[in-house]
């Protein structure tokens, strides 16, 4: 559990850290000229496209040392569900999935936007939820039922 220290200091981080942005609604999206051709897109995301989510999880596990079953259990996901991250290699998962899978992993702040990013998704500083995944990772709070107590207390949806 959680103490009083821990989860004041958890409001506190939550309060001082969302960004409130303002954008300009009337600035113009751009747009492809009819320069840009099918082969430079191509290549252009050939270079810079990264490895997918399924690819960078099981990366990952193996770099921990983990088994795929002690990294499901940890997370709270079904053994049919981890099936199929692992067997199909476009699935993505929702972004809580993948949030308990990085916290079961235990990984770091910089691998957690890595494995996001690779399942479409990252952490905002103006989002609730996101500044409480934020404040755990950083105070290397991992268990899932520590992160749902934190994420409760803030009266926000447990993992």
């Amino acid at each position: 559990m959680l103490n009083e220290k821990i989860l004041q200091e958890l409001h506190d981080f939550v309060e001082t850290n969302r960004e409130i942005r303002i954008y300009d609604i009337h600035k113009e999206e751009p747009f492809l000229s009819d320069k840009v051709y099918s082969s430079e897109l191509e290549e252009f995301i050939e270079m810079h496209q990264s490895a997918p989510f399924s690819q960078l999880l099981f990366q990952f596990i193996d770099a921990k040392g983990q088994t795929d079953t002690s990294i499901y259990k940890k997370a709270r996901m079904d053994r049919k569900h981890f099936s199929k991250i692992r067997s199909v290699p476009d699935y993505k998962p929702g972004k809580r999935t993948v949030v308990a899978l990085c916290l079961s992993l235990e990984l770091t702040r910089e691998e957690t936007d890595d494995l996001l990013s690779a399942a479409g998704f990252s952490l905002s500083d103006s989002d609730r939820f996101d500044l409480v995944i934020q404040f755990c990772i950083d105070k290397k709070i991992y268990d899932i039922d520590d992160v749902n107590q934190a994420l409760y207390s803030l009266r926000l949806n447990v993992l």
